[in-house]
């Protein structure tokens, strides 16, 4: 992950922790008695807990605009396509004529509105109905954060695989025009690369620092994520890989190496 990425990471998770502390701003400005009741039983009667939680809360109706327009941003360069819904919990429904508790909204709230009928003043809408629209942005960037996540994984592999697939054409290339040892290596690498690109995937961790292809297949096999006949499979193919890198012995076969290729490419299919 690059920085820029990691920063734009740490700051949404900032941005959803900013959220979660208005939201419950909003529950408080709107149920205060039944806030604090939960939440002195939560703090199991202390009152110098729940006076200084409290204190802690934001001002919903001060801070949400700086929100609005940050979350609104995130809204629309990750989910795009759901930047009109996220708008729409906020802004006052186009043509109402009638306000109620279904199309109350997050504007109508900052406002103070207050709508009641009859002698009685029966409250039909007021800032309780606003919650579940808050409700819905706040998991909208919650959204969002897992799906930038999942975008950066998918980003991720499919250019380590163009790249792979780039080296092997290379690979194969080299071993052509005769060039075997040159062509091995460049299939232990991918291979090495890419078994550790599968480690890190399965959060498995390794003493060594610099890892090879040995020690990370058996690291695989012992974690069930290959299985024995693909732990030898893979030794195979770095066995070949070690006749091109010792300067030391016999030469590699132009057969061996056109295996190593054949056999890299493999991996990569079916080691994930």
């Amino acid at each position: 992950m690059s920085e820029r990425t990691k920063k734009f990471s740490e700051e949404l998770d900032s941005l959803i922790e900013e959220g979660d502390m208005l939201s419950l701003a909003m529950e408080y400005e709107c149920k205060q008695q039944a806030f604090k009741d939960a939440y002195l039983k939560h703090f199991k009667d202390d009152e110098k807990k729940l006076k200084s939680f409290l204190k802690a809360l934001p001002n919903f109706k001060n801070d949400y605009q700086a929100w609005y327009s940050k979350a609104q941003a995130v809204i629309k360069q990750v989910m795009p396509d759901r930047l009109a819904d996220f708008i729409s919990y906020f802004e006052i429904p186009k043509g109402r004529k009638d306000i109620t508790y279904q199309n109350y909204m997050i504007r109508d709230y900052l406002q103070g509105l207050q709508v009641t009928r009859g002698w009685e003043k029966e409250v039909v809408a007021d800032g309780v109905a606003a919650i579940p629209e808050f409700t819905q942005q706040l998991n909208m960037v919650k959204a969002a954060k897992k799906s930038l996540e999942s975008k950066l994984m998918d980003l991720t592999a499919v250019l380590q695989a163009d790249l792979f697939d780039s080296e092997i054409d290379t690979a194969g290339g080299l071993a052509k025009a005769g060039y075997l040892r040159a062509a091995g290596a460049i299939c232990g690498v991918v291979i090495e690369k890419h078994l550790n690109h599968v480690r890190e995937n399965h959060n498995l961790k390794i003493a060594k620092k610099n890892p090879g292809i040995s020690d990370l297949s058996q690291l695989l096999r012992k974690a069930d994520v290959i299985t024995l006949a693909q732990e030898r499979f893979i030794q195979s193919l770095a066995d070949t890989r070690n006749l091109c890198s010792h300067a030391k012995g016999r030469e590699p076969t132009k057969e061996e190496i056109a295996e190593l290729v054949e056999g890299t490419g493999k991996v990569l299919k079916t080691v994930f």
